[in-house]
């Protein structure tokens, strides 16, 4: 399958409304629990999301296009939004997504990029050379694995609760896939 960036951002353009419609006024029961020691909560997944549009892919994409693969991109923090949305409500995080997700993606739409900036390569510090389009691939398949933990994390929640019928229900077998 060739990579679509406007497949892409259709994606990229929606997470923050899928969010807001499954988290926004829910109890603190769904929000602020987690699935075990060393977990995340809800709230700190938005965290998180917020954490990566200011610091991991636009200011990659913009490294890939300006330094190629001579420079590498800064480390990213995966634990920023511990001091970064310390005080703020899920009401607040989710404005501040939406927000700063739609900034970002009229920035990605007004860089005008072509399929050979598709191709162009930058160097990440741990995989090497990766080129633009698997950055972009990865920020829509990004989206899509934390909105798998949401649910993961909220299913958790039931698993005392469901019975037998755990048998059927994949999110409660699911034990995460990043590392």
């Amino acid at each position: 399958m060739t990579f679509d960036l406007e497949n892409t951002i259709a994606l990229l353009e929606r997470t923050p409304a899928a969010l807001n419609a499954l988290l926004r006024d829910l109890p603190a029961f769904w929000t602020q629990s987690t699935e075990g020691d060393n977990t995340w909560t809800v709230y700190g997944v938005v965290g998180h999301l917020i954490h990566g549009e200011h610091a991991d892919w636009l200011p990659r994409l913009h490294r890939i296009l300006n330094d190629g693969e001579t420079k590498a991109f800064d480390p990213f923090d995966r634990l920023a939004q511990e001091r970064e949305s310390a005080g703020k409500s899920l009401p607040q995080l989710l404005d501040e997504f939406a927000r700063v997700r739609a900034e970002n993606v009229q920035n990605l739409r007004a860089l005008e990029l072509t399929e050979s900036d598709l191709d162009r390569r930058g160097l990440h510090p741990s995989l090497g050379p990766v080129t633009l389009g698997n950055l972009l691939a990865t920020w829509a398949a990004h989206d899509l694995t934390h909105l798998h933990q949401i649910s993961r994390i909220m299913a958790h929640q039931l698993r005392e609760d469901v019975g037998p019928w755990i048998a059927f229900l994949g999110v409660l077998k699911c034990n995460g896939h990043s590392s």
